[in-house]
């Protein structure tokens, strides 16, 4: 019974984590919102804990389901260090963020414009109810988390 409920859990995390991938790339491709690097930067240990669900389910034992609620935590990390990024209350990479402009030269200015990504992290491209898609991402990503901490404990 154990092991039934911890493949159950391990199935929605995984399922979970493909959904919200699925909803990334949606908005990418269908709804013409192109990602900025800390977007990216919260696919991949989705993409991990969906490959990672896949062997758990095959492979009994407690080390996948922990790397598991790992790469979930990771994610609901940097789509909640996002949100700060995107809110003001810290500065994002300087890669992917405004950090202003004064000071700065006529050239230096130009250079900057040059310089800049295409999509800035400090911009809020899609909210719903007020949260943006890494705060929404930040606290799904952390119910997977205890799924897979729920996982863990059934193994």
């Amino acid at each position: 019974m154990k092991l039934m409920q911890r493949n159950v859990l391990i199935g929605l995390a995984s399922l979970g984590s493909l959904a919200l991938l699925v909803g990334a790339f949606g908005f990418q491709h269908l709804g013409g919102l192109p990602p900025c690097k800390l977007c990216i930067w919260q696919r991949y240990p989705h993409a991990l804990a969906v490959l990672i669900g896949v062997a758990a389910v095959a492979i009994r034992g407690r080390l996948l389901p922990l790397l598991g609620l790992a790469a979930a935590l990771t994610t609901a990390g940097v789509g909640l260090y996002h949100t700060g990024v995107e809110r003001g209350w810290w500065e994002g990479p300087t890669t992917c963020t405004s950090s202003g402009t004064s000071g700065l030269s006529a050239d230096d200015l130009f250079d900057k414009i040059m310089t800049a990504p295409v999509v800035r992290c400090d911009d809020v491209a899609w909210e719903l109810l007020g949260l943006s898609m890494a705060s929404w991402n930040g606290i799904l990503s952390l119910g997977l988390a205890a799924l897979w901490l729920l996982a863990y404990r059934r193994s």
